[in-house]
């Protein structure tokens, strides 16, 4: 009998990456009738594109297929991340459909063993909903983030039908169905005051509505409010099947073994629960000013450390953050020697690893999606400080929806010239290392349940199953 095939489209970063390999390892481990294959678009990071590589080797059960490369958009686009990221994956659009024809075709040879039956894309990647459309195969969406951001997106069209324009900075609190609470302004993303950011997620948001289903990141007993505001209006099923992590660590390249090695080392001399863990994304980083308030805070609060500092690309250079050569000429006089074995500094940090280590007590945060699951599935604590993307609405909904963050910050933006002072950072971590404080008590709950959701009567378990009858409902 052959095997029923997905092709799957993610777009081409870390954090949409991750979870789109579990996802498929998921489906696969679940059910031996589907067959993956995934579309590599080129990435903009090496780094990216040494984490495909090495899976490609460690789960030969996926098939990777790298799509020609494409020259990105011209700089103009830079003005809006989103836009920039759209076009540049709608470049390869053709290529795609080209792969696919391929596959279609040489499934349709006698000795083929698997018959395609759907396309997945990514929350970027909706232009290729065209290509299942021209095609005659019913297409889904893979949701990266959270559902309640989901409720946002399809609620901007709505809005932009009857206001005609973006966001302003001087509007009042928005009613969004996703959300229980009115949302601030200031909470809003970035691309949500930019013209063209919030058109290109509007129109993205148009075309999920497009699909056969939505498969979202989360799990229902997080998101029960956002999940449930989506059965009164005409979105797709909605499939949760989170949360979905690389526990392993297979991101991990063989350059950043030696680090992880002496990360875990000093993290095991420590007393449980004892170390606050400061880590801002792939994106994340700071120049010399925040740096010193951050490093004034963490040696006036007592509590010991392990923060992961990264250095800025240069001013309009678009580039990612890399590793400071040396921590001297960014933090305070004398800090390193004062502080001696109470903290750690380091580059890049395994981000998973070191939140599910018994040592670590808190975690201070950009509030991306996959951090936020992966703290609480490890039952920590997080204070917010989210710096782009959609993390200033994910610490709205993690601090004041639903509970489970200190909110230190919901409003600074990388780039906005705001510095966070010494003595709310302080403040904040003081509020986070409490052992007996609410949020503690709160996350370690749910950090239970989000363990039970993809075992054997978990929600997202019985979702996965209603998503694979789904799946192989199209074979016929």
């Amino acid at each position: 009998m052959k095997k029923a095939e997905l092709v799957i489209i993610p777009a081409p970063g870390m954090g949409h990456l991750v979870s789109t390999v579990e996802f498929s390892k998921h489906l696969l481990d679940l059910d031996s009738r589907l067959s993956i294959t995934v579309l590599v678009i080129t990435p903009f990071a090496p780094s990216v594109g040494e984490y495909t590589r090495s899976l490609a080797s460690s789960d030969t059960r996926i098939r990777y297929l790298d799509l020609p490369r494409v020259d990105p958009p011209p700089p103009q686009f830079l003005s809006s991340p989103e836009k920039f990221v759209t076009v540049f994956i709608e470049s390869h659009k053709q290529h795609a459909k080209d792969a696919i024809i391929d596959l279609v075709s040489s499934e349709s040879n006698s000795n083929s063993t698997s018959k395609l039956v759907g396309l997945v894309v990514d929350m970027f990647c909706t232009s290729m909903i065209d290509i299942a459309h021209q095609l005659g195969l019913p297409s889904y969406l893979f949701f990266t983030s959270s559902a309640a951001f989901l409720g946002f997106l399809l609620y901007l069209p709505t809005r932009y039908d009857q206001v005609g324009t973006e966001f302003k900075e001087s509007d009042p609190e928005s009613i969004i169905p996703s959300y229980v609470n009115p949302v601030p302004t200031d909470a809003l993303p970035s691309f949500a005051f930019n013209k063209d950011g919030y058109a290109s997620f509007s129109g993205h948001a148009r075309k999920f509505r497009e699909t056969k289903g939505i498969i979202v990141n989360t799990f229902a007993e997080l998101e029960s409010h956002a999940l449930n505001s989506f059965l009164d209006d005409q979105t797709p099923p909605v499939y949760t099947v989170g949360p979905l992590l690389d526990l392993k660590g297979q991101g991990n390249s063989q350059s950043n073994r030696a680090h992880r090695d002496k990360i875990i080392k000093w993290l095991d001399d420590q007393p449980q629960s004892s170390v606050v863990f400061l880590c801002f994304g792939s994106l994340g980083c700071f120049g010399a000013a925040q740096a010193n308030e951050i490093a004034v805070a963490l040696e006036r609060s007592g509590h010991r450390f392990l923060w992961s500092l990264r250095q800025p690309p240069p001013q309009g250079e678009f580039a990612m953050p890399s590793d400071y050569a040396n921590f001297e000429g960014i933090l305070p006089e004398g800090f390193l020697e004062r502080i001696g074995g109470r903290g750690m500094m380091c580059g890049w940090a395994p981000q998973v690893e070191v939140l599910a280590h018994k040592a670590i007590g808190g975690f201070v945060s950009h509030c991306g999606w996959n951090s936020i699951l992966e703290s609480i599935r490890c039952g920590v604590p997080l204070v917010t400080w989210p710096m782009y993307a959609e993390q200033q609405i994910n610490a709205f909904e993690m601090a004041r929806e639903l509970g489970l963050a200190v909110g230190m910050k919901v409003d600074y933006r990388t780039g906005g010239g705001d510095v966070v002072k010494a003595d709310e950072i302080e403040t904040a971590i003081g509020r986070l290392m409490e052992h007996d404080g609410e949020v503690r008590k709160r996350v370690k709950e749910m950090g239970e349940k989000s363990r039970m959701a993809l075992v054997e009567g978990g929600s997202s378990l019985a979702s996965f199953g209603r998503l694979i009858k789904d799946i192989l409902g199209n074979k016929s």
